[in-house]
């Protein structure tokens, strides 16, 4: 577990040092998890959210003037195919956050546990919504649950997404309490955070109880409020990931493709810091040109390109670690 004052020098870290520590970081991810890559296939559900955050195009004020969407549990169900088949157990359900999507998901997730046969973790990434709902989903079938913490500056969390980090966290401890297997993750270099704000997320990410934490540099998107600010610092959110992976050496950690449009070869140096997921995109090309996660010019990952970064990292591609977790311990999932 590194110290406040080791973090803040190794945030700033280029050069030796850096790799120094990207190269503890990797010697912590091998030791706990192997030299082995967790693949996700993501089903992009809609582009409708009830949020207003300063950063994202999918944002509330822009859903009028966006081609929107969303899936019907058919849909999903059909995609989930196509995940099965290129030899994934890891289903990624996320969209922008509206209740409107649990109905579809009520209808799909149970037809997607059949589709293979129990042997599937169904992760979801839906944002706040009621405990009930979380309770109902969890019956159905889903095992997991990303909710992204962003920051942890509790004024900074506000002024960008005009929602509390209190109401955020507290949706956190309901899947705690509910059996989730949780992740959280922060955005690093937005404007207005500071180098300690970054370590307040790093030790949060510990504090938490989580099994998932993931890294994003700041990406300034086309009409929103934040579109003319300077993109995020590529550098620091590998030195946030290496920094997580030597303090908290289980937590899975995705290089994300924020990291690819941030700079060209951001997801093969993300494996380098530490990271040990990655995903891949199996939305229909109709949605993934819709879902404006970033705009319209975003970095679409696919399967050839998980292989060939983790590849070149000498680093296999394996399945969901708690559905092996479940096994070893003799549980079962619904």
């Amino acid at each position: 577990m590194l110290t406040r004052a080791e973090m803040r020098r190794l945030l700033v870290a280029r050069g030796t040092e850096q790799e120094e520590l990207f190269a503890a970081s990797r010697t912590a991810r091998d030791a706990h998890w192997g030299r082995k890559v967790v693949t996700r296939g993501v089903i992009e559900l809609t582009n409708v959210c009830r949020v207003n955050c300063d950063y994202c195009p999918m944002r509330r004020d822009n859903v009028r003037e966006n081609d929107t969407y969303f899936l019907t549990g058919d849909q999903i169900v059909d995609i989930a195919e196509l995940i099965r088949d290129s030899g994934i157990d890891v289903i990624l359900l996320q969209g922008g956050e509206t209740p409107s999507v649990v109905p579809a998901l009520e209808d799909a997730i149970p037809r997607i546990r059949q589709l293979f046969g129990g042997h599937v973790e169904i992760l979801l990434n839906l944002g706040n919504l009621k405990r009930a709902q979380y309770a109902r989903l969890r019956e159905l079938g889903a095992t997991s649950y990303i909710l992204k913490h962003e920051t942890s500056d509790p004024e900074l969390h506000f002024s960008i997404r005009h929602e509390s980090l209190e109401t955020r966290l507290r949706c956190m401890n309901d899947l705690l309490e509910l059996g989730f297997k949780v992740g959280t993750g922060l955005i690093s270099s937005l404007p207005g955070q500071s180098l300690d704000s970054v370590i307040d997320d790093i030790q949060l990410a510990g504090e938490l109880g989580v099994s998932m934490c993931s890294v994003s540099p700041f990406i300034p998107a086309p009409n929103t409020p934040m579109s003319l600010s300077p993109i995020g610092d590529n550098e620091l959110a590998l030195n946030v990931i290496a920094c997580l992976r030597v303090s908290y050496p289980h937590l899975l950690i995705p290089s994300v493709s924020a990291l690819e449009r941030a700079g060209d070869g951001g997801q093969s140096r993300g494996l380098e810091a530490g990271a040990n997921v990655m995903t891949v995109n199996f939305s229909r090309a109709v949605d993934q040109k819709r879902y404006l996660i970033y705009g319209k010019d975003r970095f679409v990952v696919t399967l050839d390109h998980v292989r060939g970064i983790a590849g070149k990292s000498g680093l296999e591609l394996r399945g969901s670690v708690f559905l092996e977790e479940n096994v070893t311990t003799g549980g079962h999932v619904r």
